[in-house]
């Protein structure tokens, strides 16, 4: 039976509200500052907000893969505002490249079908209390395959930020920070990392899956600064949980990591996973190269 949802998480910042199970107290909820988008954190050398793309002379409706700039380097929308998939002989369907949507810059129309994650949250979604995996987000609406979902958005933090945060924890504490690596070609390599302990939106709610429903693909916007976008991988149904792969492993060139190593003593402690799936490794992602 779904859990009935009360009052509004993002306090009106996201396009719909963001719905809490009801009879959670304030005081039994997560403290942390809602942001639909990520901040600049500790580390960070780019503000994620800082217009630093160039934009395109496209003065058409919607902009045209194969002549607008921004399209060039990687994925496109769909005419139905879904992400394209590059094989469509795959049922198990993964997303390998980036994407890069038009901005404030660019000569097209707001209405351009590549404007699609800086438009925010366009689906119903509800933070639930899960029976032995703290919080969760369920789908309170259908949700077709390729949808944009949310953004994982937080403090975009350096590497060293997010390597003493990381060693500062302990197994009790809860750990939100998600290291994206994306191959650039040859032996180049970028990461951006996310941390919404503190700053961040519902995407911080989402569980790890070892089958899950949601692929994360690094769309930019304004900025080479990525934003964590998830999408769905199939189709959802209304009240089904949402989740990722913390390891990244259903995005080819672009890993993800949930940095769930804990130390203790020395000692590196991988926490159970609890998804549930037939194919789960009973463990959770474990990345421990922040820790060198």
């Amino acid at each position: 039976m779904m859990p009935s949802f009360g009052r509004d998480l993002s306090n009106g910042l996201e396009n719909v509200p963001v719905l809490i199970e009801t009879n959670t107290s304030e005081d039994s909820f997560p403290k942390f500052q809602y942001s639909p988008e990520s901040v600049q954190g500790p580390g960070c050398e780019v503000d994620p907000s800082e217009v630093t793309l160039p934009g395109c002379s496209c003065r058409s409706q919607t902009c045209l893969p194969d002549s607008c700039p921004c399209l060039c380097f990687g994925q496109a929308y769909t005419s139905k505002g879904r992400l394209a998939e590059q094989r469509e002989d795959k049922a198990d369907q993964s997303y390998s490249q980036p994407v890069f949507e038009c901005n404030v810059l660019c000569e097209c129309s707001e209405s351009c079908q590549s404007r699609l994650v800086q438009s925010g949250l366009k689906v119903q979604l509800g933070a639930f209390r899960t029976q032995d995996r703290g919080w969760g987000v369920l789908a309170l609406e259908q949700i077709p395959r390729g949808s944009f979902v949310c953004e994982y958005a937080g403090e975009v933090i350096g590497f060293q930020e997010a390597r003493q945060r990381q060693l500062s924890q302990t197994s009790d504490d809860m750990n939100y920070i998600i290291a994206v690596q994306e191959h650039r070609g040859g032996q180049e390599f970028s990461r951006t990392f996310v941390d919404p302990a503190a700053v961040g939106n519902v995407g911080r709610f989402l569980n790890h899956s070892c089958q899950p429903n949601l692929v994360m693909v690094p769309v930019r916007v304004h900025s080479l600064v990525p934003r964590l976008a998830l999408f769905t991988r199939r189709d959802v149904e209304m009240g089904e949980e949402l989740t990722f792969d913390y390891s990244g492993g259903h995005v080819a060139n672009t890993s993800t990591h949930g940095l769930e190593a804990q130390v203790d003593t020395g000692a590196l402690q991988r926490k159970e996973c609890r998804c549930g799936a037939l194919n789960c490794s009973g463990f959770l992602p474990l990345d421990i190269s922040v820790l060198h």
